[in-house]
């Protein structure tokens, strides 16, 4: 597929801002300055302050001389690129790919995205309209590269969609400053009589580099695409997407109901297609006001059914705040797993953990409780109790150690052992009287001492020795006294409960 894309240029980005959040500034010529070699320096400035003569650069004083009621505001240092990582974000509506062009730009990967606008000509439109309307003075092209979609941004005068394959023809008559060559570059190519690309475009690239460097050569061949230039996303892109652009703003839960029904067809389809099942999966909802929010599932293994995805994603749509409208919906897959290709008539007849089932059981439970809330373990090669498990990472998650069976093990282990106060006739006899959150337990029957050895490669410590106690309300508990008895008061530990 041939690739496609939009540069943005805003050209009065930080001023734009700022008359945002002071409406009085608007219609005042003023300009933002920093210092520089113990003078203030223009930074940028309004269209007012422009339409007076003020440029970028100026120094202050000089500003103050040619223009009537000038305002003179500090510049908001790194407000450029908080500006254009939000503008950013909200363009993540029209394409998944969008980097940031500091000082004053963004760039759009929109190849196969402009069919959903009725074409370039429509999605162009639409995204500079919507940033306009923000009240950011943009302009845009389209091109088959980013230094020539940059260039036709900031230096085009006939028309801002450049035809597949035109970038060349497109970019021969724009100043030398439209390839993003260095200053020091650009005062060697007007010195020379170079004022138009084309006047060097064909030339030999052995004499061009010898004169002007490799870098010049770099910037030329990402216009013209002869070389790739690739983009730092500011959200790295899924590769499981599916996007629903909304004719008319959704509002209702039936809508977004319907909505999420065809996204999930759309991606089950692929991921079918693929072996692949979700196991995560954020719905984005874009609202008409420029906020977005969103909603997850998570599921216990991979499934495509769009059914039991959108059972789980119903349980969540009253999360979803729509305000005035929603108008574009994003799903994504962010995490998939490979599994198993499994008959429709054969997907209630596996027992045990390789139900299916029993899985979307689980995940409704989830939805409802939280996923973090339901838990499987494993056995894991360690003797040290705390150690001697661990989290499955999913169903499918097997261990190589079996649960150990010669020793009665609790059915709840506290993650850290609790102190208890304990009676004891003689240093190895097992406890005949335990207190316990201030409540007294009188010991009935008693096994032990089990001792378990500290794991002293891993760290060091006393040894324990282990006692299941029975109270004589039938309740049953795993004791243990760290260390040897050494005539003093022995610290005992409460460590978990049998069922």
């Amino acid at each position: 597929m041939q690739h496609r894309y939009m540069a943005i240029w805003f050209r009065h980005l930080v001023t734009d801002w700022l008359t945002l959040r002071q409406p009085e500034l608007k219609d005042q010529p003023f300009v933002l300055v920093v210092p520089e070699h113990n003078r203030m320096i223009v930074r940028a400035a309004n269209p007012e302050a422009e339409a007076q003569g003020v440029r970028t650069g100026m120094p202050a004083a000089d500003a103050k001389a040619i223009t009537t009621n000038l305002q003179v505001i500090d510049f908001p240092l790194g407000q450029e690129s908080k500006l254009l990582r939000h503008l950013g974000l909200w363009c993540i509506r029209y394409t998944p790919v969008v980097a940031i062009d500091l000082p004053d730009g963004l760039t759009l990967d929109i190849s196969g995205c402009a069919h959903l606008w009725g074409g370039e000509k429509g999605y162009l439109k639409t995204v500079v309209l919507k940033l306009r309307g923000m009240g950011y003075d943009a302009r845009a092209a389209i091109a088959d590269t980013v230094g020539a979609a940059w260039a036709i941004a900031r230096y085009g005068k006939i028309r801002p969609i450049i035809e597949s394959g035109g970038q060349a023809e497109a970019i021969a008559g724009l100043s030398p400053a439209a390839l993003r060559l260095e200053p020091e570059i650009l005062d060697k190519l007007y010195k020379l009589g170079f004022r138009y690309v084309k006047s060097f475009m064909t030339m030999p690239r052995t004499v061009l580099r010898r004169r002007f460097g490799e870098g010049f050569l770099l910037r030329l061949a990402q216009a013209l695409g002869t070389t790739d230039e690739y983009l730092a996303p500011i959200i790295p892109p899924v590769p499981y997407v599916e996007r629903l652009p909304c004719l008319e703003p959704v509002r209702t839960d039936k809508a977004i109901e319907i909505g999420i029904e065809k996204l999930l067809q759309g991606l089950c389809s692929r991921l079918q297609a693929e072996g692949k099942g979700v196991r995560k999966a954020v719905l984005k909802c874009f609202r008409i006001d420029g906020k977005m929010v969103q909603t997850g599932i998570t599921t216990t293994r991979g499934s495509h059914s769009v059914s039991h995805l959108f059972k789980l994603f119903g349980l969540q749509i009253s999360k979803i705040e729509p305000a005035l409208g929603i108008e574009l919906f994003l799903l994504e897959a962010q995490k998939v797993e490979d599994i198993d290709p499994l008959q429709e008539k054969l997907w209630m007849g596996e027992p045990g953990l390789q139900d299916t089932a029993l899985a979307e059981l689980l995940d409704r439970i989830a939805g409802k409780i939280g996923p973090e809330r339901i838990m499987r373990y494993l056995p894991a090669e360690h003797y040290w109790p705390e150690r001697s498990i661990r989290p499955a990472l999913s169903l499918k998650d097997i261990s190589l150690a079996g649960w150990r069976a010669d020793k009665p093990r609790p059915i709840r282990l506290l993650s850290k052992p609790e102190a208890i106060e304990v009676m004891a006739l003689l240093p190895d006899y097992p406890p005949k009287i335990f207190i316990y959150k201030g409540k007294r337990h009188v010991v009935d029957k008693a096994d032990g001492p089990e001792r378990i050895e500290r794991e002293w490669w891993l760290d060091k410590g006393e040894h324990r020795d282990y006692y299941m106690v029975e109270d004589e309300h039938g309740g049953r508990y795993w004791l243990f006294r760290s260390g040897h008895y050494d005539g003093g008061g022995a610290q005992w530990y409460l460590h978990g409960f049998f069922a």
